[in-house]
């Protein structure tokens, strides 16, 4: 009872015991009515629901010790075996990494370079690109390549971003394109230990970064423990093991024959320094 005589009580009415006293009790089935439309829509709700939720895999981290890395991932990848062109055209081992989640498609490429002095050789290149220099800008220029040949010079890809990154202290590139689909592709690539690592994350138009992909990258060594770098890692070319000793070695043999312009720059690349 309240200071002015007002009764300020409250009752609470719990509706599985409680009657509501009408004429003919046509309010309560009324509201029973309500009740088995609204469960009636709430299931047709979760019916409706469950194709995307099938779509939605449970994220892991997934190992791999063959080409020591780690990156979350929707589950366990596809995999194939191919073959990747270099700019100097050594056919070079690549496996590609797939996973598929609704219309998001995410991949890690990796190309073993480690062994492209002797595939460069194989070639037969004419002897004014016989120098060691050569295989070695091969590796050296590996990420600007792939993100060249992938991406900024494929045809109705817009580049949106195109800078220098790192993760882990690993040196890279970070691209992000809009195809011609209007998804968007955000794109890492890094070199480590003469591996190439080419990770590709496609979504649809007005889907989030997927951070959860991209930022996960981590590299292993021969154990399969986590790689932690103290300061910048930069790639360091493998021993040559042909009995030629190569371009930054204070070496003249080793030194393209043209003074230096072998690679990017004036005459490197595809256009009139490329090998034959």
């Amino acid at each position: 009872m309240g200071g002015d005589g007002i009764d300020t009580r409250v009752v609470l009415l719990e509706p599985d015991t409680t009657r509501l006293k009408t004429n003919g009790d046509g309010l309560e089935d009324w509201i029973m009515r309500i009740y088995r439309l609204a469960a009636a829509a709430a299931c047709g709700v979760l019916l409706m629901a469950q194709p995307l939720f099938a779509q939605q895999k449970e994220w892991i981290e997934y190992k791999n010790l063959e080409d020591h890395f780690a990156i979350n991932t929707p589950g366990e990848p596809t995999v194939e075996k191919t073959m990747w062109t270099s700019e100097y055209d050594s056919k070079l081992p690549e496996t590609i990494y797939r996973w598929q989640e609704g219309p998001n498609r995410y991949s890690v490429s990796v190309v073993d370079y480690s062994n492209d002095e002797a595939v460069y050789y194989a070639n037969h290149h004419s002897d004014d690109f016989s120098a060691p220099a050569y295989w070695q800008i091969d590796i050296l220029g590996s990420i600007q390549w792939a993100a060249s040949q992938l991406y900024r010079l494929k045809p109705g890809v817009k580049v949106t971003f195109d800078n220098f990154h790192y993760i882990n202290l690993v040196t890279g590139q970070q691209l992000s394109v809009i195809n011609p689909d209007q998804t968007h592709s955000y794109v890492a690539i890094y070199l480590h230990e003469n591996r190439l690592y080419i990770l590709d994350a496609t979504v649809a138009r007005n889907a989030p970064a997927p951070i959860a992909f991209q930022q996960s990258l981590e590299f292993l060594d021969n154990d399969g423990k986590s790689i932690r770098y103290r300061t910048y890692y930069f790639d360091k070319l493998p021993e040559a093991k042909l009995g030629r000793r190569g371009a930054g070695q204070n070496t003249d043999p080793g030194a393209p024959p043209n003074g230096g312009a072998g690679g990017r720059g004036a005459g490197g690349g595809r256009g009139a320094g490329a090998p034959q």
